[in-house]
């Protein structure tokens, strides 16, 4: 009841005590029609449907059609009124209430049909989110699992690669190790080979010659002009009665001038009465320039003598009368074929009475002379050294205790210095055949540098 004295529709439609009303069944079914709407349940209190935003009515196979129950607390057969004569009474207030109030029970009462829709729908609906929860919960001890595979994954390639980073620490320590112990052996072995260089002859003679080199250019000179000073002294002849009162000799026919390859003592090539050994010493130089012949015996030239080279042989022979120094040729090649000529000229007239000796300070400068030897005289092996042939020395004091032995034995000793030579030593100028090759002033060349 409401304030006013009215009666509550809710309460009496809720209220238990409430008198069941006879609804006939067929009247309902008229009034559902296949299309009208379900009609809100405006006393559902549920807050999950209200929450709810508009819900989308699944589509569901059709099911046949079932009797509508009929919302009975107690379900009786209509009774029908006994027909009666229509009284014509005159309506009450409290009639017209009880009218007005039936008619709102019967619009505000739900539908039983719309009922039943929304409960199959929201069943559908819970068991579709059951299903789902479920699902994921499937999905969640998956991805858990998953994760943890992957966490012991990473837990063990982290361990292999700390195994791998330190094996190869390890490696490359032992590497350092080795590398550091093999650079030490080799600074070790730079500083032995170092102290050897400067202890040995090449490395000793490097430094004797950027220090000497200005006293060799002064000793050379000074050879030169001792060579031509010594050439152009004139020795005073004794008068022929001191002669005669000295050494009485008995009267003999003057001898005969005898050829120079039978005097093997002093031999001459400018005096008139050599002039049959000069002869022979043109013709060959001649023959070597003109016509020379590259497959002759050994100890013959198989060069063709230039003319350059042709005209230091010949002032060799008649203006310095084969001794003396002459201006190097600018190669030791050059030189060397000078010095094969005249040894080629010289073997002529001496034969194998002639013994020629070559000085040279560095063994490197000796093996050009010899190879140098063998391409313009054809000479072998057997042809180097021992008591005949040519003989290489470094040693000067050695090559003039040789020189003694050749006198001693009446051979003729020809004695070739390499432009090499600093200083010749003086006595070397006391034999009668001897070549210097003095070097150019003006094209000095470094001892050590031309055998680098």
């Amino acid at each position: 009841m409401n304030f006013d004295g009215t009666a509550n529709p809710k309460s009496d439609l809720k209220s238990p005590n409430r008198s069941s009303e006879i609804i006939d069944v067929s009247v309902v079914e008229e009034e559902i029609a296949p299309g009208s709407e379900p009609i809100e349940d405006v006393w559902d209190n549920n807050d999950e449907v209200k929450a709810q935003p508009s819900i989308t009515p699944v589509a569901e196979e059709p099911q046949p059609s079932a009797p509508i129950p009929a919302i009975l607390s107690s379900p009786k057969p209509p009774v029908q009124p006994e027909p009666s004569e229509p009284v014509a009474e005159t309506p009450t207030l409290d009639d017209n209430w009880a009218l007005l109030l039936d008619e709102i029970g019967q619009e505000l009462e739900p539908e039983p049909e719309a009922s039943s829709n929304f409960s199959d729908t929201t069943t559908a609906k819970v068991t579709n989110l059951l299903r789902t929860e479920s699902q994921i919960a499937a999905e969640i001890v998956k991805l858990r699992s998953t994760q943890a595979q992957l966490q012991q994954q990473i837990v063990d390639t982290q361990t292999s690669f700390g195994q791998i980073i330190q094996t190869s620490v390890t490696e490359l320590e032992q590497r350092r190790q080795k590398l550091q112990i093999s650079v030490e052996q080799l600074e070790r072995r730079r500083d032995r080979l170092k102290e050897e260089i400067s202890k040995s002859f090449a490395g000793a003679s490097q430094d004797v010659a950027i220090r000497l080199q200005g006293f060799k250019d002064y000793l050379v000179g000074s050879l030169q002009d001792l060579v031509v000073i010594a050439e152009e002294i004139e020795f005073p002849q004794p008068p022929p009665a001191q002669i005669r009162l000295q050494t009485p000799l008995p009267k003999t026919p003057a001898p005969q001038p005898q050829p120079a390859s039978k005097d093997r003592s002093s031999p001459q090539f400018t005096e008139p009465a050599f002039k049959a050994t000069a002869g022979k010493v043109r013709a060959a130089i001649d023959r070597y320039r003109s016509a020379p012949d590259y497959y002759a015996p050994a100890w013959q030239l198989r060069r063709t003598l230039e003319a350059v080279h042709a005209d230091k042989v010949s002032d060799w022979f008649f203006t310095k009368d084969g001794r003396g120094a002459v201006r190097t040729m600018g190669s030791r090649l050059q030189n060397i074929l000078v010095a094969a000529a005249a040894v080629s000229v010289l073997r002529e007239l001496y034969g194998d009475y002639l013994r020629t000796l070559v000085l040279a300070n560095l063994p490197e400068r000796l093996g050009d002379w010899r190879r140098g030897f063998q391409d313009c005289l054809g000479l072998s092996k057997p042809d180097f050294g021992g008591n005949g042939g040519i003989i290489l020395f470094e040693d000067p004091e050695a090559l003039i205790q040789k020189v003694d032995r050749i006198v001693a034995n009446k051979e003729m000793p020809f004695i070739i210095v390499d432009n090499s030579e600093g200083q010749i030593s003086l006595s070397i100028l006391q034999y009668p055949l001897w070549l210097a090759f003095a070097p150019d002033p003006d094209r000095q060349l470094d001892d050590y540098r031309e055998y680098r």
